[in-house]
């Protein structure tokens, strides 16, 4: 796989960290908050659907490409409008501390 080059970072996705406050009923309710607004290459790799129950949901997998950044984990999601990027994996494909490639599952907010 090579490089995104600049201008295919074209995506302004929000990176969002959960946030977890007490509800008052001895459980919690995650909330998620802004961390930054960053520029990002977004990539579908496939999809498929899943049945839960007697519910039938579609599952979407994508890529999503940015400079590095030291603080991204796994429990981090992007937001692009409506739709969100939750954080599965992410690696530095190089070592070069120069972009993170973060495998994300999508799924409604």
């Amino acid at each position: 796989m090579s490089a995104a080059r600049i201008g295919e970072l074209r995506a302004r996705l929000v990176l969002e960290a959960p946030n977890l406050a007490a509800d008052g009923a001895g459980g919690s309710t995650r909330t998620w908050s802004a961390v930054d607004t960053i520029w990002g290459a977004v990539r579908p790799l496939r999809a498929r659907e899943q049945v839960i129950g007697d519910k039938s949901m579609g599952l979407l997998s994508h890529e999503v490409e940015v400079r590095y950044r030291g603080d991204i984990t796994s429990r981090m999601r992007f937001r692009l409008g409506a739709r969100a990027f939750y954080i599965s994996a992410f690696y530095d494909p190089d070592g070069r501390r120069a972009r993170l490639i973060c495998k994300c599952q999508e799924r409604d907010l």
